[in-house]
């Protein structure tokens, strides 16, 4: 009964320990890079802040109706394809793009049926926003 009630402490206490900080529990990893865009797809959530990575499927022409924004599409190691809206109005245009080059953003996820929006990509001059980023060629353009 000793021995019992040993382990079950032990096993409690391991417990305890990798749920507030220690060796993460088996089968709960982080999720990798996307998957908070692929979760707040499936839920129809918007305005979350999401950092992911992928590849440039195609480069579309500027959207200059009100603030410019340099838009291009990536698709993510997911699978799924999000539209990038990146202001350029407050941020420097990245540079050079093609199709098939690979990028790294941070920003605010809008859902829509196509797969999302990301934008916000940028930093915010009022300080009321967190700041967004984009990471090309080893520069960040925010």
């Amino acid at each position: 009964m000793k021995k019992f009630f040993l382990i079950l402490v032990l096993i409690a206490g391991y417990l305890g320990w990798t749920e507030y900080g220690g060796l993460p529990l088996p089968g709960v990893d982080s999720p990798p890079a996307g998957d908070a865009i692929a979760q707040a797809y499936a839920a129809r959530r918007s305005n979350v802040q999401v950092q992911a990575e992928g590849r440039v499927t195609r480069v579309l022409s500027d959207d200059t109706e009100g603030s410019r924004h340099q838009r291009f599409i990536v698709r993510l190691d997911s699978g799924q394809t999000v539209l990038i809206a990146h202001n350029i109005d407050l941020a420097p245009r990245v540079a050079g793009l093609r199709e098939q080059d690979r990028v790294a953003f941070y920003g605010e996820y809008e859902w829509n049926a196509k797969g999302g929006v990301v934008h916000w990509t940028h930093r915010d001059p009022a300080r009321r926003h967190p700041a967004g980023w984009i990471e090309y060629q080893g520069r960040r353009y925010d």
